[in-house]
């Protein structure tokens, strides 16, 4: 049987831009080399996985090179599939079970918020590697289970950057998130780069709003935010943070759809 496939722009709201991903939907129990092979040959930041689960769906993600533990916009994805296909009626929450616990992911018109968990940094060192791979000196430097964050000097600094993978790729991290405070109508500019999930740079990081909006929160003393990822394609990111939980927002296109075969 041949298993549904759509393509969908993430944080984006017009096709062709944000960040696409994959959304599979299974339509029996694969092996891991499966799902990576699936998310090799899509070739996209991230392919996500959907299937059954008791109390609403089961969702992994796969990069071309490897399984990650959190991922924004193939979950923003997943849910704005299950809705335009009436897999689940419109007011329904889309609920999935994740590696990081439950996501439930709810509709309002066009938009769709994510309930994730907030992954605060702390400030460190700079890990060998770092500096070199950006190329310039950040101002702050911090980590989280998950990544690296750098406080750069502005927002030009942050789309002018031009990071050496090869160096960038030498720092054992999932990822190295760049920010700088933004003007209106935006609070903060985003880049991110994961060279060792064979993600150069991804589009719109939703994952790294959970880290970002508690940053920003601290420095802005406010709790609703506006990040602009300032990557080729671009997109708009909103991050309300409440407690241990940062609330994502945006929109999505679905611009393909179809089946695979293999």
């Amino acid at each position: 049987m041949a298993v549904p496939l759509y393509i969908v722009d993430a944080f984006a709201a017009k096709p062709f831009a944000g960040n696409p991903a994959a959304v599979c939907f299974p339509d029996r129990v694969y092996g891991d080399a499966w799902h990576q092979a699936v998310a090799a040959e899509m070739n996209l930041s991230e392919t996500a996985f959907v299937v059954p689960h008791p109390e609403g769906f089961g969702l992994r993600w796969f990069t071309p090179l490897a399984e990650v533990d959190l991922c924004g916009h193939a979950t923003l994805a997943s849910a704005h599939i299950l809705w335009e296909t009436g897999r689940l009626a419109e007011i329904e929450p889309a609920v999935f079970w994740t590696r990081s616990g439950r996501l439930t992911c709810r509709r309002t018109h066009q938009r769709i918020s994510m309930d994730f968990p907030a992954e605060v940094a702390a400030q460190v060192d700079a890990p060998p590697g770092l500096v070199e791979g950006l190329g310039v000196q950040p101002l702050w430097i911090g980590r989280n289970r998950m990544d690296y964050v750098a406080l750069l000097e502005s927002e030009d600094v942050v789309r002018e950057l031009a990071p050496v993978m090869a160096e960038l790729g030498k720092v054992a991290t999932r990822g190295i998130i760049v920010t700088a405070k933004s003007s209106d109508p935006y609070d903060f500019v985003s880049r991110a780069f994961f060279p060792r999930l064979g993600v150069p740079e991804d589009p719109v990081c939703g994952s790294a709003h959970c880290c970002l909006g508690p940053f920003w929160r601290e420095r802005l003393g406010k709790n609703d935010l506006i990040g602009h990822q300032i990557s080729k394609r671009g997109g708009v990111v909103g991050a309300s943070c409440a407690g241990e939980r940062v609330t994502l927002s945006g929109t999505a296109v679905t611009v393909l759809k179809g089946e695979l075969l293999a």
